[in-house]
């Protein structure tokens, strides 16, 4: 198969991509709104963390389609994120949490969800994952047009929460297995992997997804 993305029907083109880029990790991510409402999101994380080549200053990349507003318009109005590690055993509450619910319902009530206070960011972290990043925005970036378009998040790591279960008092991984197939505290889900399948709704029609 050859696509001309010049030519080619621009889902098509995205559906390719999507397709074959994989797995692509979730980032469970909570915000809050200006006045402390949370709100709990499955979202593309690109880049899980990397650090600058200068400093002490560790970023995570996230991305969302422009359809959730929410969640961009908490990022614009507080500028704090939490990143909850989406662990395949949280793969039902990450899902219940990327349904559209009518305004004034709450995701973390709907999932189940139990909430901590952070440390040093408004939004509470999900006690039930493993891992938790707390995180300033340093810059959002529209991307694109259209239905595919974008907005491409960059924050600042300022805090990391791992459980004892996790790792070792050497800060290595407790598990044995391959590192490549494990997120911190369990089997990551991700989107268009074959763990995801399971809990992502598509065979039951749900059209709710963290694209």
């Amino acid at each position: 198969m050859i696509i001309d993305v010049s030519k080619a029907d621009v889902l098509a083109v995205y559906r390719a991509i999507v397709g074959v880029v994989t797995p692509r990790p979730i980032a469970w991510v909570t915000t809050v709104d200006g006045e402390g409402r949370v709100e709990p999101r499955p979202l593309q994380l690109l880049q899980r963390v990397r650090r600058q080549s200068a400093g002490r200053r560790f970023l995570a990349d996230l991305a969302t389609r422009r359809s959730k507003k929410d969640t961009l318009r908490n990022l614009d109005i507080v500028g704090e994120f939490v990143v909850n590690a989406a662990v395949e055993d949280l793969a039902e509450k990450v899902n219940a949490t990327s349904k559209e619910l009518p305004p004034g319902e709450s995701e973390a009530d709907y999932a189940g969800l139990t909430l901590e206070p952070s440390v040093k960011v408004r939004p509470p972290r999900v006690a039930e994952s493993p891992v938790h990043l707390e995180c300033r925005v340093c810059q959002t970036m529209s991307i694109g047009s259209g239905p595919i378009a974008a907005n491409l998040v960059i924050g600042e790591v300022l805090l990391i929460h791992i459980a004892d279960s996790v790792l070792d008092e050497r800060g290595r991984r407790r598990s044995t297995e391959a590192a490549d197939d494990r997120a911190a505290g369990g089997r990551t889900t991700t989107a268009g992997a074959r763990t995801s399948s399971r809990w992502s709704g598509r065979e039951k029609g749900d059209k709710s997804n963290n694209d």
